[in-house]
């Protein structure tokens, strides 16, 4: 009950009209649980069917008017990924893999959660179950949670934050009055921003729930540290990879009925990833972009390519290519007007006619963020990882923390709060 009610609470403080949603969604599901279970008669399998089938409509129905605008107001914080563990909570009741949930207010706290309610990562039900009847809450769980807690700010407010504004100011700048070296290192700036502040929400979100007596999964595991675009995605957001995959990928058929089967599926899968990003025809365009990539890299290793980028030279390379690739298709993803990322592109590949654009532009956002890529580029390898769970428990490391912590709390106190990208979604 105290879960729940925090959660509603923490809800409430920063969107109150949404609220109603949010208990509604949790009262409809609960009861629909509750009738899904397999049962032996074939008049209750069939049933069961119109009840799984309703739950579905219901769930999709309300994601879908207001994710695109369709309700007419703003898009509910969290609509996204409470109504995804939702679902799934739901499809393993109906598949038998779960026991259905009698008591209200687990399920509900489940559902409410709030270190993991607005971005995730998203969690199937049966790895909370036991934690949400019987959990431990010691202070040597809120000790390790808040360090982790602190390493997530420090994502957030001293990379992510500090960095973007290079992005802010190309924006303000205008696309067609940027060098094509300032675009690369721009396209740059943006993926480790949406990086770092996805990664440290998550980090954030997994010390809330040590505190509390939970563990949530990892979300991300060096994503730019992949040797390809297909590994890229099996190493960010993992959880809502782990997601599509269960839900989508493998009940289409995954990748056991032939190569055509597997390319169509992971069509499937890459549209409607696309799909609950938003309405946009960019986010389709870099739903479309990774999935080509995707299918060449299949083909290449199917051809002996994939021994081949494992040695010497072509695993640097293949490096190059994914770290070259995935900024490109980062500013699919976040320039929505496609005029104006069809200009963005040919700064990129100097093809864009006609305009003057500023001299000397890139040297000065090299001279002014050069500090903050090169901590970046490092953050973006196991290195600072390894150094934190070497150091956490230390003297020289709790105070390493500590300064962190406190450092971020006077940025926030002097820049204000930069809300996290992944609340849009």
């Amino acid at each position: 009950m105290t879960l729940l009610s925090g959660s509603l609470i923490f809800y409430a403080l920063g969107e109150p009209k949404y609220l109603f949603l949010l208990l509604l969604s949790v009262v409809v599901n609960y009861f629909f649980g509750l009738h899904l279970e397999p049962k032996g008669k074939r008049r209750r399998r069939n049933l069961r069917r119109i009840i799984f089938g309703t739950a579905l409509v219901y769930n999709v129905g309300v994601l879908a008017i207001y994710k695109y605008g369709l309700a007419g107001i703003g898009l509910p914080p969290g609509i996204s990924f409470y109504t995804f563990q939702i679902l799934s909570y739901l499809t393993d009741v109906y598949r038998g893999e779960l026991k259905r949930e009698d008591s209200f207010l687990r399920l509900a706290g489940y559902i409410t959660m709030f270190p993991q309610l607005l971005s995730g990562p998203l969690v199937g039900y049966g790895k909370l179950r036991e934690s949400l009847q019987q959990r431990d809450f010691s202070v040597t769980g809120v000790q390790e949670g808040m360090k982790i807690f602190t390493m997530g700010l420090a994502s957030k407010v001293l990379l992510a934050d500090r960095i973007g504004l290079l992005w802010q100011e190309v924006q303000v700048t205008g696309f067609e009055s940027i060098s094509t070296p300032l675009a690369w290192i721009a396209a740059v700036a943006y993926s480790m921003k949406i990086y770092f502040d996805f990664y440290g929400y998550s980090l954030m979100a997994s010390g809330l729930g040590r505190m509390l007596g939970f563990e949530l999964p990892q979300n991300f595991r060096n994503p730019y540290m992949a040797a390809s675009v297909r590994d890229f995605y099996r190493r960010w957001h993992m959880s809502l990879g782990r997601w599509f995959t269960k839900y989508v990928y493998i009940p289409l058929g995954g990748n056991r009925r032939g190569e055509f089967r597997t390319v169509c599926n992971l069509l499937a899968v890459w549209t409607l990833t696309s799909v609950w990003h938003g309405s946009k025809a960019n986010f389709l365009i870099w739903g479309m972009l990774l999935w080509l990539a995707i299918v060449v890299e299949r083909q290449l290793k199917a051809w002996g390519a994939g021994r081949w980028v494992k040695k010497g030279p072509a695993r640097v390379l293949s490096h190059l290519y994914v770290w070259a690739f995935i900024p490109i298709t980062w500013v699919c993803f976040d320039i929505t007007d496609i005029a104006q990322l069809q200009i963005y592109l040919g700064r990129m590949f100097h093809v864009f006619p006609g305009q003057v654009v500023g001299v000397g532009d890139w040297q000065k956002a090299l001279t002014d963020y050069g500090g903050l890529f090169a901590a970046g580029a490092i953050a973006c390898t196991p290195a600072v990882g390894n150094l934190f769970r070497k150091l956490k428990d230390t003297l020289p490391g709790i105070v390493l923390l500590a300064a962190l912590f406190w450092l971020c709390i006077w940025r926030l106190q002097v820049e204000g709060c930069n809300p996290f990208k992944y609340l849009d979604f």
